[in-house]
Formats: structure tokens, C-alpha cells, sequence
């Protein structure tokens, strides 16, 4: 099935943004062209449809910066968790099993953006697997999913070599066809304990960056020193390519783990070359040096898998997500707590390659509405998403999708 959303122009009334006094928001095709004080707006032409906010709080949508949304069982029967942990033991697991639960697939990835809608995320960069069993399939799934939602959530693409990249002869040439077909990033993954050869993955990944014109987004689950000392690596090597401000490293667990000296010094290394961060907020993990990431390095987070072969947690709602990062991270103030919801949506706009995403003039017009006293009520609570507009049109309202 094809989605056709709503009417595109409309005037969303009565609305708090960011819990300041209620405005009127008028939107034109998929921007935001007016805000003026509710009940102060002129007569809208008879063309135009009218959405009464009820006085709701109104934050930008959500930015998903850490997804895989081509790996999902949601909406299927229940799969119970298998195989060995660790990152090895859920690679393999997954490679054995996910065949047999139609992974990747249109269908999976469809019904994970569609749980992004429900819940108010409107963009989203999805790792999607490239490796010698898949090749670019998992690719073309959520291209088409993402089409058949008729663009309502923008999915910006990461060609992730789950697999490993050296290890596993050919997935370069796959990694550069990804690249050359428009993903616009290619990943990586634990260039020292997946591939043994750190050197090797990261030459290779970084010339078909630079010789492509994308960037590099690299999982980095190895902790401590090792984790710090690939953290060096990519220093060292953006530091010598034209990817400044075009790199990436998600989860990154080490940074939390190193000493204050040590950690203080690879956080100026990460400013001075742009090199941004996306992390999951898992429990038990160490927390970021947040206080000195703010306003210096780009932070995004993300909902990681969802259902998949790897864990059978999560539900694609980034205000739990946004939560979870408070909770670790000790956050207590209004301003710290507004300051995580900012991280699930108004600070994360370079990671979906946007210069803005707010409730302001010449943004793209994805708004959530929900029934909150401000911000901070709002993530503790994490309440129903009331009314999601992405690119102007309703898409969802009252919990459930609209088609």
C-alpha cells in the first residue's frame, strides 16, 4: 500500500512551542512560512485546512541518529532471543538466522517507520547492512519502504558492513557501490577486534569517502584504552583526508571510560575536526562528558535495533530514548532536561543532513503535538504523540497512523 497524507497547506492554531505562549504556525507545502500570536492570524483562504493545537505543547519532530530500521521482526510473531552474546556472538546469530524471519524486507522496514510516525520521529539515519549475503538489498527494502510512506520520514542511508570489512573480502566493492548508488555514508565497525587490522579498514573506508563525496559513520563498541586507542586512529586519519565535519562515531562507549586528561584531550581533537558522536543511552553504560560535548561536538542519539536478532527490546519511541539519556546521565534541572529532548530532535539536524529543523521560519514543517505543562513534564511523562505533521501533512494522530 501506498500513503497519500492529508492536505499539505494548513494553519495549525493554538500551539505552545516548546511550552512558551500558545501561536498560530502556518505552513506552506512542506515549510513552515508564519508564526503569530494565537488567534491574531487573518482569515486563512478556504483552501487551506485548519488544525485546532488545543493549547498542546508543540516540539520539532523527532531525529532518529542511530537506527537500523532493516533488521526488525516488529509486527511479526514473537522471536526469542538465541545464540551467544557479545558483538561477535549476535553477528553470528544474526547471519544464521535472518533469513529465516525475512530480514531485510520491505514489510520490516515499513512497519518500523511506520512506529517512528506513531511516535513522532520524521527523520531518521538508518545503518543498513551490506555484506555478501545481502548485498544491497537491505538498501533498496528501505528505499522502498521508505517510499511507499511517501516520504513522510526521511531515512538517510549508512552502509554498515555488520560483517566486518577487511575479514570479509569484497565487502569494500559493496561499500563503494552503496556510496556510488547514494548512500550517503558508509559505516564501519570495531576496526581493531571485527577486523584485527585497524589501518586496513580505515584506508579503506576512508578512500572510498574522499573518492566518493560521503562521509564515514563508525560503531565503535570496543571500551577503555582500545576503544581510546581507535579513537586515535580516526583522529589521525580525518585529520589527514578533506572529511572534516564528516565523520561520525557511534556508541563509542570508551569516552566515558577514559581518564579526565585523557578524555579532555581527545574531546579537542573531536571539536577541532568536527567529528560527532551518537550514542544509545544503554544502561550499565559509562556516561558521556556531556557538560563538555554541549555546543562542541555534535551529539545525536538513537534507538539503535528494535526487535531484531540482537535484542527484543525497544519500541521506536525517541522521548524514551531521550529519557533513558537523562536518566544515565543524571540530568535533574528544566534546562537539562529540555536540553535531552534538544538532542532528539533540534540539535540532531546535522545528522540527517539538514541547517536547521525547528518550529521556526523556513523549517521543514515536522511538529509534534502532546498534552504536556512543558518540556520537562513532557519526557518524564513521555506522553501519547497527540498529532505528528511531517512536511506539513498529518500523519498521525491520537496514537495511530493516518492514511
Amino acid at each position: 500500500m501506498v500513503y497519500h497524507f492529508g492536505m499539505a497547506d494548513l494553519l495549525l492554531s493554538n500551539v505552545r512551542p516548546w511550552g512558551a505562549e500558545p501561536v498560530d504556525i502556518e505552513i506552506t507545502s512542506d515549510r513552515i512560512t508564519g508564526t503569530r500570536p494565537a488567534g491574531e492570524t487573518p482569515q486563512t483562504p478556504a483552501s487551506s485546512a485548519v488544525v485546532d493545537g488545543q493549547g498542546m505543547l508543540a516540539l520539532p519532530g523527532f531525529i532518529n541518529a542511530h537506527a537500523h530500521v532493516d533488521k526488525s521482526w516488529w509486527n511479526q510473531p514473537w522471536v526469542s532471543y538465541g545464540g551467544e552474546p557479545g558483538t561477535q556472538g549476535r553477528i553470528a546469530h544474526e547471519r544464521a538466522e535472518r533469513d529465516k524471519y525475512a530480514i531485510p524486507s520491505v514489510p520490516g522496514a515499513r512497519a518500523i517507520l511506520e512506529q517512528f510516525l506513531i511516535h513522532g520521529t520524521t527523520a531518521t539515519r538508518s545503518h543498513v547492512d551490506v555484506d555478501l549475503g545481502v548485498g544491497l538489498r537491505g538498501i533498496e527494502s528501505v528505499r522502498e519502504a521508505a517510499a511507499e510512506l511517501d516520504g513522510a520520514v526521511q531515512v538517510e542511508i549508512v552502509a554498515f558492513p555488520q560483517d566486518g570489512v577487511i575479514r570479509r573480502p569484497g565487502v569494500l566493492e559493496l561499500l563503494d557501490a552503496a556510496a556510488a548508488a547514494g548512500a550517503t555514508s558508509i559505516g564501519g565497525i570495531d576496526p581493531c577486534t571485527i577486523d584485527r587490522d585497524p589501518v586496513a579498514q580505515l584506508d579503506g573506508l576512508f578512500e572510498i569517502a574522499e573518492r566518493r563525496d560521503v562521509g564515514i559513520d563508525i560503531h565503535l563498541h570496543d571500551g577503555g584504552e582500545l576503544g581510546g586507542f581507535t579513537c586515535d586512529l580516526i583522529v589521525d586519519r580525518v585529520r589527514r583526508s578533506g572529511l572534516h565535519g564528516r565523520v561520525n562515531v557511534s556508541h563509542g562507549f570508551a569516552l566515558g571510560e577514559l581518564a579526565p586528561a585523557r578524555q579532555a584531550d581527545l574531546l579537542d581533537e573531536l571539536a577541532e575536526l568536527g567529528i560527532s558522536w551518537t550514542t544509545v543511552a544503554p544502561v550499565r553504560s559509562a556516561p558521556l562528558p556531556w557538560r563538555a560535548m554541549r555546543d562542541r561536538i555534535g551529539l545525536g542519539l538513537g534507538t539503535d535495533g528494535i526487535r531484531d536478532l540482537w535484542s527484543p527490546f525497544g519500541d521506536g519511541d525517541m522521548l524514551r530514548i531521550a529519557l533513558a539519556f537523562a536518566r544515565l546521565h543524571g540530568l535533574r534541572t528544566d534546562e537539562e532536561l529540555s536540553y535531552a529532548v534538544e538532542l532528539a530532535g533540534t540539535r540532531a539536524a546535522a545528522f540527517v543532513g539538514r541547517d536547521q529543523h525547528s518550529l521556526e521560519l523556513g523549517s521543514r514543517a515536522d511538529i509534534v503535538l502532546v498534552d504536556a505543562q512543558n518540556v520537562p513534564d513532557a519526557l518524564v511523562r513521555v506522553p501519547r504523540r497527540d498529532l505528528v505533521l511531517a512536511g506539513g501533512r498529518v500523519v498521525a494522530a491520537g496514537g495511530d497512523l493516518q492514511q
